[in-house]
């Protein structure tokens, strides 16, 4: 996605609009460019709006979209299906896939795939209107999502009724289970436990998240974990979400100082295994389906990639359950 970074001098006064200022600064951008694609604009790593009134010293952030397709199209894309009735399509969904159309993905995505799959014709593209609109039209039957290189199960709604129920769901983490499995780098200092932090935009890296606590700046992240096992250095997590934060496991583990194996943002490329992979499987999803009165449980088999890191842990390590 394209970007643009500058500082404002630590001697400014004039107190102009956001988009005002960066069309006066040096190698800036022009309003109307501002103004033409979905704008994610961040001061000192918090997200502001184009009418924000620039002060001195501000570190100023801002992602745009260039080159904005007309039609978003059904391709026929292979989709590993795990159940599908008249309102949701249950999907495991392969490493390296993004979940909907957006800068720099704007064919080979899941949503892509579902049209075609569900017969449908191409969606036109919203450009003009409400944020939330253009979003929405973008991504239909998309309720929730897993980052490009997490696998694993997502559960998609085929018609708006179901889309609504679900998102219901997904607004109360409580009301429905999610669960991954991960190995990481390095060992918890307990067993199990739960993690609490507010998570904010790294202001160092706008692709990066982190996790802060003792403020309420942020947004709320809760993630319970168990260790699985231990092998040398390495950790087999199970990790249960609470909420539903961008990067939320990724930050987490990297909070709990056992940053994911393979996680390119958040943990170095590692001796051992050092064409891996983000090691992040969403495993299982317990949920209620439009018209059923019990929990549905929709499971996923363990990732080739998860196997063969797994192999090499039980050869060259001993395994070791912690006792609490």
């Amino acid at each position: 996605m394209p970007y643009f970074s500058i500082k404002v001098p630590d001697d400014y006064t004039a107190g102009e609009r956001l988009d005002k200022f960066i069309s006066n600064a040096p190698n800036g951008m022009n309003r109307s460019k501002l103004k033409s694609g979905i704008v994610n604009i961040f001061i000192n790593g918090k997200k502001q709006k184009i009418s924000y009134k620039v002060k001195a010293g501000e570190q100023i952030d801002i992602d745009w979209e260039d080159s904005v397709p007309d039609d978003i199209e059904p391709e026929n894309i292979p989709l590993d299906i795990i159940y599908e009735d008249e309102n949701v399509c249950v999907v495991n969904k392969k490493q390296g896939m993004v979940t909907h159309p957006a800068a720099g993905n704007w064919s080979g995505t899941l949503v892509n795939a579902l049209l075609y799959h569900w017969g449908q014709k191409s969606i036109h593209e919203i450009k003009d209107g409400k944020v939330s609109e253009i979003l929405a039209n973008r991504r239909p039957g998309i309720v929730h999502r897993l980052d490009k290189d997490t696998s694993g199960i997502i559960i998609t709604a085929k018609n708006r009724n179901a889309e609504e129920y679900l998102q219901m769901q997904f607004r109360n983490h409580k009301k429905i289970i999610k669960e991954y499995i991960c190995i990481c780098i390095g060992r918890p200092h307990t067993k199990s436990g739960t993690i609490k932090t507010q998570i904010i935009r790294d202001p160092k890296n706008r692709k990066k998240f982190r996790s802060v606590t003792g403020t309420d700046e942020g947004k709320y992240a809760e993630s319970r974990y168990n260790c699985i096992a231990c092998y040398g250095e390495y950790s087999l997590m199970k990790v249960r979400i609470l909420t539903g934060r961008t990067h939320q496991i990724r930050v987490h583990m990297k909070y709990l100082n056992c940053p994911i194996l393979g996680d390119s943002l958040y943990s170095k490329e590692d001796r051992n295994f050092p064409n891996a992979t983000l090691m992040l499987n969403a495993r299982m999803l317990k949920i209620k389906l439009p018209g059923k009165n019990e929990y549905s449980v929709f499971k996923t088999k363990t990732p080739v990639r998860f196997v063969e890191v797994m192999k090499k842990l039980h050869r060259d390590y001993s395994k070791v359950i912690l006792d609490r």
